[in-house]
């Protein structure tokens, strides 16, 4: 018997809804397969990407007040003057990382008063 896929969509139009489900149930017992899993795995990526938990802040430039970011960076970081001299001149560079989302933007106000250009990531 050969392939008639045009008898296959005929019929599949005139099936009814609890006709398909039985097809559909055929067909993953007879396979192996399921149709269910696919989509499973779709939405439990999605809801991965919604929760973001922790946030880095970045410093991507200094502007015209370097002394002043180099300040602010101590205060926020608790690093000492060459260090924090370090993170400033290497800009772009993390200030902190793995931060609540209110942290992070506080530290991107403070650090944005001085000059500072910030991302949230």
């Amino acid at each position: 018997m050969a392939f008639d896929k045009d008898s296959i969509i005929a019929s599949l139009k005139e099936a009814t809804i609890m006709d398909l489900a039985d097809l559909v149930s055929a067909i993953e017992e007879e396979f192996g397969v399921s149709a269910a899993a696919p989509v499973a795995v779709a939405g439990a990526a999605a809801g991965a990407e919604a929760a973001q938990t922790e946030f880095d802040v970045e410093l991507t430039s200094v502007g015209n007040a370097k002394v002043q970011v180099i300040k602010a960076v101590r205060e926020v970081t608790g690093l000492g003057l060459k260090e924090a001299k370090a993170l400033v001149d290497n800009a772009p560079s993390n200030v902190k990382e793995g931060v609540s989302e209110d942290e992070a933007n506080e530290l991107k106000a403070k650090l944005e008063e001085t000059g500072a250009s910030i991302t949230v990531k």
